[in-house]
């Protein structure tokens, strides 16, 4: 049976509400305040949703599709070298969102709900997706790893201490993978 209109709408809602909490968290994030800023009650919240493990899981998953989806839109409007590095500041915007799930993210993987193989691998095939693109116009180095370029991402989330000095990292990673000329 297809989902009403009104219920794709309320969860779509529910889904941008919670990605913009957990992104803007330094703490735990209150289900009611998501499902205020969705513009629904409780109850709506808790029928797409019965658990806060439910909602931090299907807001993982839905930015992760969204993320990888990104790399092939991105190639359509830009050169490969400035699709790459607006990829890399979506995938930052993705990481930067699961810092206030990490406990709920941490018992999901636990749980083997989600595997972080998984997005491993949607990364990773986003990132081959844009160097194989420069690659072939010869605007990215054609002897990089996408495996490498994916691990030196999440060194520089981790190591980072803002928002402009993760910038500035991605920055130096891009021009890594320049191509000579």
């Amino acid at each position: 049976m297809a989902e009403r209109a009104d219920a794709r709408r309320n969860r779509e809602r529910l889904l941008a509400a919670a990605t913009a909490a957990f992104t803007a968290a330094t703490g735990p994030v209150s289900l009611e305040a998501i499902a205020r800023d969705a513009g629904v009650g409780i109850g709506t919240l808790y029928r797409h949703f019965p658990t806060r493990e439910a909602l931090v899981e299907a807001v993982f998953c839905t930015e992760l599709a969204e993320v990888a989806a990104s790399a092939g839109e991105l190639l359509r409007e830009h050169p490969p070298v400035c699709a790459l590095r607006r990829w890399m500041d979506r995938y930052a915007s993705f990481v930067a969102a699961k810092r206030g799930m990490a406990e709920s993210l941490h018992a999901m993987f636990s749980s083997g709900a989600v595997q972080p193989s998984q997005t491993r691998d949607a990364v990773l095939g986003a990132v081959t997706t844009l160097l194989t693109a420069g690659a072939q116009d010869g605007s990215l180095r054609s002897d990089v790893d996408p495996d490498d370029v994916v691990s030196s991402l999440l060194g520089i989330f981790l190591a980072s201490r803002s928002t402009e000095q993760a910038g500035r990292l991605l920055d130096l990673l891009v021009d890594g993978l320049v191509a000579q000329r």
